[in-house]
């Protein structure tokens, strides 16, 4: 069986994910795979600097990700352009990843952490999806502290994803994760054992 984990920026889907594989999930993090595709000597990243310029590298040839943010999340065609240079090289190594643990153990719970699922239109690749929810002013708040971010660059990131609101409309399980850890831990439990996989 297999779920993919989304939810907004800084809503706590690491700590979900952390939780369902502390209960024995595989993980496929989208994140640090979207990390392994634009490292040195990855076709993605040759493409990258193509389209944006040397700015984005850094002097040791790794890509500045400050200053591709800077353009790519002020400007949606910019940042269009990049998923269209990254996502399909993403996709193909989830599809890797998440066959490869359903043919290793078939009983496996196997998450896949999509933090743009929805927006990237990947609902399809999934049994069902899970939700990490927070009500946007605790996404600000906890964006803002996480980052350092002013409140305009903050706001500008939320933006630059699905309303919270309607990613929670469209799941098909919900995890509030605006209270304490312990109730969000209780919330992924019954999830677990709902499912059988205790």
């Amino acid at each position: 069986m297999n779920i993919g984990l989304t939810g907004g920026i800084a809503a706590g889907k690491s700590t979900v994910s952390r939780m369902l594989t502390d209960r024995g999930a595989a993980l496929v993090d989208l994140d640090q795979i979207a990390r392994e595709v634009v490292s040195p000597g990855q076709e993605p990243l040759r493409l990258i600097a193509e389209r944006f310029g040397p700015a984005v590298l850094s002097a040791d040839g790794t890509l500045n990700r400050a200053k591709l943010g800077e353009i790519v999340f002020s400007d949606d065609a910019e940042r269009k352009a990049l998923e269209a240079i990254t996502h399909p090289a993403i996709r193909a190594r989830m599809l890797q990843l998440m066959e490869a643990f359903q043919r290793e153990r078939p009983e496996q719970l196997v998450v896949v952490d999509v933090p743009l699922l929805f927006e990237s239109g990947l609902q399809s690749y999934f049994q069902q999806i899970m939700v990490v929810y927070v009500p946007r002013f605790v996404q600000l708040e906890r964006l803002m502290k996480r980052s350092g971010l002013a409140v305009d660059e903050a706001n500008r990131r939320i933006d630059a994803q699905m309303d919270i609101e309607e990613k929670r409309r469209l799941a098909d399980i919900v995890i509030d994760n605006s209270g304490g850890l312990e109730e969000t831990a209780e919330q992924v439990e019954r999830f677990w054992r709902g499912k059988g996989l205790a």
